[in-house]
């Protein structure tokens, strides 16, 4: 091995680890001008405002789940699988986490970063589709804390990886496994489920819906199912404003109009937490159940399945073997999406 450090940075949304940072983690969130996008001067107070309105549900959320959210710790796992799977490489790597809204927090993984001497670093998002949302504002956030913080380091980016072979290959076979369970009740109707995001923010030119839909053709393909009944859908809607569509919810209740199997997959989420382990598992199945659909099935998120960690070491290699500082998983590196799409990283 050579004395050469590569750092590897994962960035993930991050969730409270106990009932007392409930608050704190929502006001981060709604504190985001990638997500609420007015002056500070307003977009803080109401932050404030909206975390308060919402800590008591999400605190009941997290209840169901042990009092926290269990993101860290697969994340954690997660780091260990693809230091694992580098291991063969002549450098020293190590992966760091950067949650953007909760601990560990990205100006103290800046600083570990910097500490342990990292020859060159590689921000890796857990985000398999980009968006202006996630991606996009945990790099402004880094960028931001690396030069605060000294971390001169060289630093590439891989933006977003929403049809890799290893990601599609995992979930496929882990939505495989319940389909053929969902099957002995009736022919299944599989929603591939995505967190929603305001309308507005796509028609501005957001790619992350257009990359999602990528992901559920990719995994269609690569289901190879004759006939499959199939929709992509959004869950986690907030607030008044229109959010993409259709949404996860109304797909559940046409499941139940039509008696047809549903086998639900996470496809944005490499993690379990709130959003699969809360609303997709308990809150849509109790819908479901409630509304006469006949078999309900979530498939667990990608996490660490060895096809999906492959996939991640695939992709940092193809980084490391560039000269870009930003890396697509398309061929060559180079940009994914349509032209038209201005909130691309390629913009």
């Amino acid at each position: 091995m050579s004395g050469k450090k590569t750092a590897i940075v994962f960035f993930n949304l991050g969730g409270p680890d106990r009932q007392e940072a409930v608050r704190p983690f929502l006001f981060n969130l709604f504190n985001d001008p990638a997500i609420i996008r007015l002056p500070g001067i307003v977009r803080t107070p109401l932050a404030w405002l909206i975390a308060k309105r919402r800590t008591p549900t999400a605190k009941h959320i997290y209840e169901k789940m042990g009092g926290g959210s269990p993101l860290l710790p697969n994340t954690e796992a997660q780091a260990r699988a693809l230091e694992a799977a580098l291991a063969d490489r002549e450098e020293n790597i190590r992966v760091f986490i950067a949650m953007r809204y909760w601990n560990p927090m990205t100006p103290e993984t800046v600083t570990a970063v910097r500490d342990w001497g990292a020859d060159e670093v590689i921000l890796l998002p857990l985000y398999p589709q980009w968006s202006t949302t996630t991606t996009a504002s945990s790099l402004k956030v880094w960028t931001v804390a690396a030069h605060q913080f000294g971390l001169t380091a060289p630093t590439r980016t891989l933006c977003c990886y929403p049809v890799n072979e290893g990601f599609i290959a995992a979930n496929a076979r882990l939505i495989r496994e319940r389909y053929e369970v969902a099957s002995q009740h009736g022919s299944p109707r599989v929603l591939f489920s995505a967190h929603g995001l305001p309308k507005k923010i796509v028609d501005a030119g957001d790619p992350y819906q257009w990359q999602c839909e990528r992901t559920a053709e990719a995994l269609v393909k690569k289901l190879d199912i004759p006939g499959l009944d199939w929709i992509n859908c959004y869950q986690s809607r907030v607030g008044p404003m229109e959010w993409i569509g259709p949404s996860t919810e109304d797909e559940v209740k046409r499941g139940g109009r039509d008696k047809v199997p549903l086998v639900v997959v996470p496809i944005a989420f490499v993690s379990e937490h709130s959003e699969t382990l809360v609303e997709l598992d308990i809150e849509y199945r109790d819908l479901a159940r409630e509304i006469g659909v006949p078999s309900y099935h979530t498939v667990p998120t990608v996490g660490t399945e060895p096809e999906f960690i492959s996939g991640l070491a695939g992709l940092v290699r193809q980084v490391l073997a560039s000269p870009k500082q930003t890396v697509c998983q398309a061929e060559g590196g180079s940009r994914l999406c349509p032209g038209h799409f201005g909130g691309c990283a390629f913009n």
